[in-house]
């Protein structure tokens, strides 16, 4: 309906000779997105974020229209996401997101009030702050149920990954790869792969000729690190998905690789930075918890309030933290040994699960807090240092491999999202 493509006006009720035909424009529409839209004020606020980081990193960037085409695609792609999430009743609640801001200002060293100013000197308002990573945690969500189910790593993978590292001696390098994608559509023509061809041949020469990486990436790049300027983060070679890895190999910092061709389009990489990982232990602790998931019927302060009691009656030692586990935890792995989980790396669990265990003491226990699977006590028991075993290298591969394999797949996701989605950029 081309209602919908109509700038949002109100009226300006003023007094005296103003009053006639006075107009005010509110916000307007710059992409219609299936259900949803995308205001242009979501445009420009994405865009002044990006230009704030630059600053403060002392980063060029492309020109005000370049920034809001990629800004633009940035929220097609959220939206699709997020009307994903609406559609899979996909919710974070006000106490989970609460518990991730409490994580990052603990993460910074800061109080959450000191937390809170920071967010406001840098961003303005705290309450945008919030909702903007309530939907970040939203998208990574639906990422994360929507890309592991096609994911299946046998067992003859991992053994056959871990010979060849063997053979070849494991390396410990770790790269920061940045990337630019010149991307193809889905059924791309005979014109289209040459045009994009042309384009991936012109951006490898303006880098070759000194232009800033990061800065042409945002510029050129259709891949969904554009407005990071193509920053993929630190990645064992392992990691990287195949057609990377087997061209990043043997390189140098500041290389140039590619255009890589694949069924996204023409792939162009460089080095930022190599580092070099040697761990020769790793920690273990063995703990317990108790789970407790809010529903319909048990709201979140009721399931946390449950859990608070507990934790006061366990310390003043009225009860017994393996029957209370066994009778209310609906962990069904752990419930039945009393909430036992045994002994485990802590980076096996999810990150507030994870950073939990790491602060307590020995035979501490938790105050409640808040994960993607409900409500939670632990307590350590024991804690460990391992030697490096066979099947701490057969659990390092398969992570390697499923970083590999998520990393391609959510290209894929993203992709496949997009052009099954009804799309219009407003003018």
């Amino acid at each position: 309906m081309r209602l919908l493509s109509c700038i949002v006006l109100v009226g300006c009720l003023l007094s005296g000779p103003q009053s006639h035909g006075a107009e005010r424009e509110i916000d307007r529409i710059a992409a219609i997105v299936d259900s949803g839209v995308v205001l242009e004020s979501e445009v420009r606020e994405v865009v002044d974020r990006v230009k704030r980081n630059a600053a403060s990193q002392g980063q060029g960037l492309p020109s005000d229209q370049v920034l809001r085409v990629q800004a633009l695609e940035r929220l097609i792609q959220t939206s699709l996401q997020m009307q994903m999430a609406n559609r899979m009743g996909l919710q974070i609640s006000d106490a989970q997101l609460d518990q991730t801001i409490q994580r990052i200002a603990a993460g910074e060293g800061m109080s959450l009030d000191q937390f809170r100013v920071q967010v406001e000197q840098e961003e303005g308002s705290y309450q945008q702050f919030r909702e903007r990573l309530r939907e970040e945690i939203t998208t990574n969500e639906v990422m994360r149920n929507a890309v592991q189910r096609r994911i299946y790593i046998s067992p003859q993978e991992v053994e056959s990954l871990l010979r060849v590292m063997q053979e070849q001696g494991a390396t410990s390098e770790q790269y920061n790869i940045g990337h630019i994608l010149i991307g193809l559509p889905n059924q791309a023509s005979t014109d289209d792969i040459e045009q994009a061809r042309r384009q991936a041949d012109r951006v490898l020469e303006l880098l070759r000729e000194g232009t800033d990486f990061r800065q042409q990436a945002i510029t050129s790049s259709s891949g969904s690190r554009a407005l990071e300027g193509g920053d993929m983060g630190w990645m064992n070679i392992n990691e990287m998905p195949t057609l990377f890895a087997e061209a990043i190999r043997g390189k140098r910092r500041g290389d140039m690789i590619g255009p890589l061709r694949s069924g996204a389009g023409f792939h162009i990489l460089t080095i930022f930075d190599i580092r070099g990982e040697n761990v020769a232990e790793i920690e273990e602790v063995k703990s317990r918890h108790v789970l407790i998931r809010p529903s319909i019927i048990l709201s979140e302060e009721r399931a946390r309030d449950r859990l608070a009691r507990f934790v006061t009656d366990f310390r003043n030692g009225n009860v017994s933290f393996a029957d209370f586990a066994r009778e209310h935890s609906e962990d069904p792995g752990s419930r039945n040994n009393g909430g036992d989980l045994g002994w485990a790396e802590p980076d096996i669990f999810v990150p507030e699960f994870r950073d939990t265990l790491r602060s307590l003491d020995l035979n501490e226990i938790s105050e409640p807090f808040r994960t993607e699977h409900g409500w939670h006590v632990v307590q350590v028991l024991e804690r460990r240092s391992v030697d490096a075993t066979a099947d701490r290298q057969r659990e390092q591969i398969y992570r390697m491999i499923f970083n590999r394999r998520f990393s391609e797949e959510s290209t894929t996701f993203l992709r496949e999202l997009r052009d099954e989605a009804y799309i219009e950029v407003l003018d």
